[in-house]
């Protein structure tokens, strides 16, 4: 049975990464004893904090640290052997074959480690034979860069840059050669003017002689700390490498990036606390084509401002924002305003922006469009606040046309989903996923505004409208009811389909908007209560429905007009004029019942009035008066095709004034009434 250390076929030297909790970490190589053990983080040597197991086991052993070491820090374990004998053979002594093994196992373990040492070595190719290895003398290469000649030899050049510029060319088809220093120059970063990124040192002037002395700048990762804000020109790129580069503002007193001008891009950055996170306006010339794109904003009061600011001549439109988080701001995420005399920001696109508040009690709203005009548009946006806020979205009062598509608003409490405020003008919100209990869309403009798909319970909300195809399976008016404490006058506004009217504290006069200002419009008005008191219908400085002034005195009295852009037109009335029809000098008269009365005279001769069949199509459910007019004893009869007639008998009037009411319940005509 062996019953020393075998020495595998294992290179003596492992490495971890450390994830930051991790303690114990496994050494597959045998050794002799614990100093045999040499324990390195991240390229330190560790002499203490750790403990070794495993001493003289072939299979190795593992190291214990107290502490784990810290997330992504290179833990490095390795056997380190003295090149020296252990032991000495003595004349004439016992040759025990352990002390053999343990001999040719030290020296197995050497050969080991020479050879891991070597692995890590610059060297040349097997195949190759040097035509020299040694270096210059020690003269000849004191200050002096290493290279080699034509030949591969090893020698010694300046320090001083060979003339001519250096050439460069990278790898593929189609490739030059260029100057390298061109080649360097086409990447400028904040740390060639000396930024350091350590979150202590001051890297404001360092970023800001950078933006002022080229059109692209990167910010490598790190964390830069400001003091003042940070200003793009015209033209300015400034980007970085995502969230690991970090522009953090010194406190919330101030801005973070000013874009003053026009053209500049901000992209691949995080940017921390600020009075604003990023401001745009425009100051000296147009803020217009700016582009802002996968930037995170954190702990800002507001996370991103579009200022229309105080000179119509430099406005803020046309601006381009997507993929942006706004987190954890004081009082809104986007606001757009108007400082001064300027113009309102108009037409500028946002794409994709978040505002999450993180459970931050920030105080405004998600997106707060305070001054906006013509087609600001905020496509697939979202707000998920705390409770604490105004609103999700606010639309102001000085805006106009500006449109929602797919926006998400959330919070956990009551908050306003969308919040229209008096004075703004056709704002749109297509497909709003409201998930606030607060109101899916508070509206204060008086309705002006278009819904699609957004709101709750209604769903849909459409201004003036021609749709040439409709097919409605539950039709329902917008109706209003309207009392007062005494006689009172109602201005129709177009805004209700269907008033509902108590007069009973006294008369109610309604009055028609003119006509001409409501073509196609269609207004129905009903009396509910039982007073004597009448509701007026009238016309505002016109004739009025069919050129009258309608009076409802009775409860449950109606009337429906609507306008063709001339006049208003009575469609409906509890008590419409009947149509009428006269008809003489027949002796056959087979009506078409499109009139409930009809006056016959048979002055000249007996005439036949002969109903259709009580089932034809123009008879079901209708009632038809007809009545003689005429002195002679001539007989006006009423008889029913392909029957005798009403009462299944045929009706005769033979004197003036006789008539007879008959109607058609689809099987037969019956008399309702005869004079």
């Amino acid at each position: 049975m062996t019953d020393h250390i075998q020495i595998p076929a294992v290179a003596p030297r492992i490495q971890y990464t450390a994830n930051g909790t991790r303690t114990v970490f496994e050494f597959p190589f045998p050794i002799f004893a614990n100093p045999d053990l040499q324990v390195y983080v991240d390229g330190v040597q560790q002499f203490a904090g750790f403990t070794i197991n495993g001493a003289g086991q072939t299979s190795g052993g593992e190291v214990t640290f107290a502490i784990a070491p810290a997330n992504h820090l290179v833990v490095t374990l390795e056997r380190r052997l003295a090149i020296a004998r252990a032991s000495d053979f003595q004349d004439g002594s016992d040759f025990a074959a352990r002390t053999l093994n343990n001999e040719f196992d030290y020296t197995v373990a050497a050969i080991q480690q020479l050879d891991a040492d070597a692995a890590v070595n610059l060297k040349f190719a097997r195949d190759e034979i040097p035509p020299t290895t040694e270096l210059p003398s020690r003269l000849l290469r004191a200050g002096k860069l290493l290279g080699f000649d034509e030949n591969g030899s090893p020698v010694s050049y300046p320090l001083t840059a060979p003339e001519g510029p250096v050439q460069y060319a990278v790898t593929g088809t189609g490739a030059v050669t260029r100057n390298v220093q061109d080649r360097l120059n086409e990447t400028v970063s904040i740390r060639d003017f000396g930024a350091v990124g350590d979150g202590v040192e001051d890297d404001t002037l360092a970023i800001q002689k950078a933006l002022d002395a080229h059109h692209v700048v990167y910010v490598p990762p790190g964390e830069y700390r400001t003091t003042v804000p940070i200003v793009l020109a015209y033209g300015k790129t400034l980007y970085g490498a995502g969230n690991g580069s970090i522009i953090r503002g010194n406190d919330n007193s101030y801005d973070v990036l000013q874009l003053p001008s026009g053209y500049a891009k901000v992209n691949h950055l995080r940017l921390e606390n600020g009075d604003v996170g990023i401001r745009l306006y425009g100051d000296g010339s147009a803020c217009v084509e700016n582009a802002i794109s996968d930037v995170t904003i954190w702990d800002a009061n507001i996370g991103m401002v579009l200022d229309g600011y105080n000179n119509t001549n430099y406005p803020c439109y046309w601006n381009n924002i997507a993929r942006v988080l706004i987190a954890r701001p004081n009082t809104h995420g986007v606001h757009l305003k108007r400082s001064g005399a300027g113009d309102s920001p108009n037409a500028n696109k946002f794409h994709n922006v978040r505002v999450y508040s993180l459970s931050h009690a920030m105080t405004g709203s998600g997106f707060y469009v305070e001054s906006g005009k013509y087609n600001n548009s905020f496509i697939d946006c979202e707000a998920n606040i705390s409770t604490a806020a105004h609103s999700c979205i606010r639309v102001g009062a000085d805006t106009e046309k500006n449109i929602f598509i797919n926006p998400y608003t959330e919070t956990t409490g009551g908050v306003i989903n969308v919040r229209l405020e008096a004075g703004s003008v056709e704002t749109v919100l297509v497909n709003l996923l409201s998930a606030s209990a607060g109101p899916a869309i508070s509206d204060l403009s008086g309705g002006n505004y278009t819904a699609y798909n957004a709101g709750f319970p209604d769903k849909n909300r459409m201004r003036k409208t021609r749709i040439t195809d409709l097919t409605v399976e539950m039709l329902r008016y917008d109706t209003e009811f309207f009392q007062d404490v005494g006689p009172a006058t109602l201005d129709v506004d177009q805004t209700t389909s269907c008033y509902i009217i108590s007069a009973f504290n006294g008369a109610i006069t309604v009055n028609l908007p003119q006509a001409n200002t409501a073509n196609g419009a269609q207004i129905t008005i009903k009396k509910s209560d039982s007073s004597d008191n009448l509701v007026i219908v009238q016309e505002d400085s016109g004739p009025g429905p069919d050129g009258r002034t309608v009076n409802l005195s009775a409860r449950y009295d109606y009337i429906t007009v609507i306008s063709n852009g001339s006049n208003w037109w009575i469609v409906s009335h509890n008590l419409m004029p009947e149509n009428t029809y006269y008809i003489e000098n027949e002796t056959l008269i087979q009506p078409d019942l499109t009139r409930p009365i009809y006056f016959v005279s048979a002055f000249t001769g007996a005439a036949e009035f002969r109903l259709p069949p009580a089932n034809a199509a123009n008879a079901v459910g209708r009632t038809i008066t007809i009545k003689k007019i005429d002195t002679s004893g001539n007989a006006v009869t009423v008889t029913v095709s392909g029957s005798t007639g009403p009462d299944n008998s045929s009706q005769a009037l033979s004197t003036q004034y006789k008539a007879i009411t008959v109607v058609s319940n689809g099987s037969a005509w019956y008399i309702q009434s005869k004079y």
